[in-house]
């Protein structure tokens, strides 16, 4: 491991972990400095901090930290890259949780390391004409979507407390960061939200950016692990399928699942049924000879988040299958997804989740943005924190809120395009009645849905909340009858205070 300390974006030190030796300094410049340890260093983690943190360094923590080579670490007490990014990213990796090892791709110069072969990577692709912190963030935002995996590590140091305040960027640097990162559209985005949301009318910084162009590039990571297999521990698998009247269906499910070259040790399915004199429909399920335990549950409640948390209660295996009672898959999936969770020592893999004619757009493993409930499998270690809300029940947003708890967890979401599971898309099953939300019978009708407010309001930051606004003001308006744009704002306001209104209630209805 080498270290290199630095102060005013100059390199100070440079020490060399494994001997602790100090080593010439070839350059000043941190970002030219860090390449030019790479290339002779090539099989080394190069960590860097700032002068005044380096006596709480972890060392051991941030060496064990690298069970995989394509991963970055950094940790600060704020974000370089200011708050207002939310008004045009809207995704999960901008409101990190401080106490838990969370992915993001918000870097800092305070502290972090990244493996010195992944780091080469960038070179020539990446200006080294900009301050230390942007570069960081810079190529983590690069690399994130490209397979780099990228995480806020509150383990790098012993003290936290002794962090200081971090410089923030400049409005030229923010708007500069978005020209360089997003498609341009996204800088007028964000100037219209400043402006309307803050009162704030950065026009210099934006017309100076405005000539910047996103350079795009072609990076490869793939997943290659430093710390021993785990592939020769003995572990299981359970696997929870909710179902409302698609017997057919499902069970061809557990005909595949009964094919599995590793079998589930339990299927946990909650059959549904709104009529409280209904019988289950499911008879294969005792006239059948199953090389698993069926754990079968026949309930009158409705609603997938309900049935899937009764569904997990029953989870004793070290790892759990979401499935849905409408999947196809191959006779290897619970096994090809089991050696790569402990090959890698991953908590948590979504898998392509596809309908027919639908074409993977990924073609390498990445941090995912969302999850999917009906085609991920779980280290079962995180049930015990983490459950369905049942706030969202009959709505959207509850796979979403659900990967954001197992993140929240210290958990992160691999999506793996290779490991495929077909979505058959059945039709709905059953006799069911369409649920009727209470705010459906307003005159006025919330906008957004109150489930997806609740879902943003838990789970986004105030600037992505507002950004969210923006956009959706924008999106319906060509879309509705109200032309007359001011009639139109003061509509789309009366919505969005309704949507916030139920959302609220949701809330303290299912504390």
């Amino acid at each position: 491991m080498i270290l290199l300390i630095h102060k005013d974006d100059r390199v100070t030190e440079l020490i060399d972990l494994n001997v602790n030796k100090s080593l010439k300094i070839m350059s000043q410049n941190p970002i030219e400095e860090l390449f030019n340890v790479a290339k002779s260093n090539i099989e080394s983690i190069l960590i860097w901090c700032h002068e005044s943190i380096k006596e709480s360094l972890n060392i051991k923590a941030i060496k064990t930290s690298f069970h995989l080579k394509n991963i970055m670490l950094s940790y600060s007490n704020e974000q370089y890259i200011p708050e207002p990014i939310g008004y045009i990213e809207d995704t999960p990796f901008l409101k990190v949780n401080k106490k838990a090892k969370y992915p993001t791709w918000l870097m800092s110069s305070q502290v972090g390391a990244i493996y010195a072969s992944q780091l080469l990577k960038f070179q020539g692709k990446i200006s080294y004409n900009s301050s230390f912190c942007f570069f960081l963030n810079s190529i983590a935002k690069k690399g994130m979507p490209q397979g780099l995996f990228c995480y806020s590590e509150p383990r790098l140091l012993d003290n936290l407390n002794i962090l200081t305040k971090p410089k923030k960027a400049s409005d030229f640097e923010l708007f500069k960061f978005v020209r360089l990162h997003y498609k341009g559209v996204w800088s007028f985005l964000l100037l219209l939200n400043i402006i309307v949301n803050e009162r704030k009318f950065p026009l210099f910084s934006f017309f100076r950016s405005i000539f910047l162009k996103q350079k795009k590039i072609r990076l490869k990571f793939d997943l290659e692990p430093l710390s021993l297999s785990k592939t020769n521990q003995k572990t299981s698998i359970d696997v929870i399928i909710p179902t409302v009247g698609r017997k057919e269906y499902l069970y061809d499910v557990l005909k595949d699942l009964s094919n599995q070259t590793k079998l589930p040790e339990k299927v946990i399915i909650i059959e549904q049924n709104e009529d409280v004199n209904s019988k289950t429909e499911l008879d294969f399920i005792v006239n059948n000879t199953w090389p698993f335990i069926i754990k079968h549950k026949f309930i009158h409640k409705m609603g997938a988040c309900n049935a899937r948390n009764l569904a997990l209660k029953e989870v004793t295996a070290d790892y759990v299958y979401l499935a849905d009672d409408d999947n196809k898959f191959k006779d290897d999936l619970l096994e090809l997804v089991i050696t790569k969770m402990k090959y890698y020592d991953l908590d948590v893999i979504t898998m392509s989740y596809l309908q027919e004619n639908e074409v993977e757009r990924h073609n390498t493993p990445l941090q995912w943005s969302t999850f999917g409930a009906g085609s991920s499998v779980i280290a079962s270690k995180f049930l015990e924190q983490i459950k369905f809300d049942l706030a969202l029940e009959f709505g959207y947003g509850e796979d979403a809120d659900f990967g954001m708890q197992l993140r929240n967890s210290g958990a992160d979401i691999i999506y793996f395009p290779d490991i495929k599971i077909k979505h058959l898309k059945a039709p709905i099953g059953g006799f069911r009645t369409p649920f009727v939300h209470p705010w459906l019978k307003d005159d006025t009708q919330p906008k957004p849905s109150p489930t997806v407010m609740l879902n943003r309001m838990n789970n986004s930051t105030k600037h992505q909340l507002l950004g969210y606004k923006t956009k959706l003001f924008i999106k319906y308006y060509k879309s509705q009858n109200i032309k007359n744009p001011v009639m139109y704002f003061k509509l789309f306001k009366k919505q969005w205070k309704i949507s916030q209104l139920w959302a609220n209630t949701l809330k303290e209805q299912h504390k």
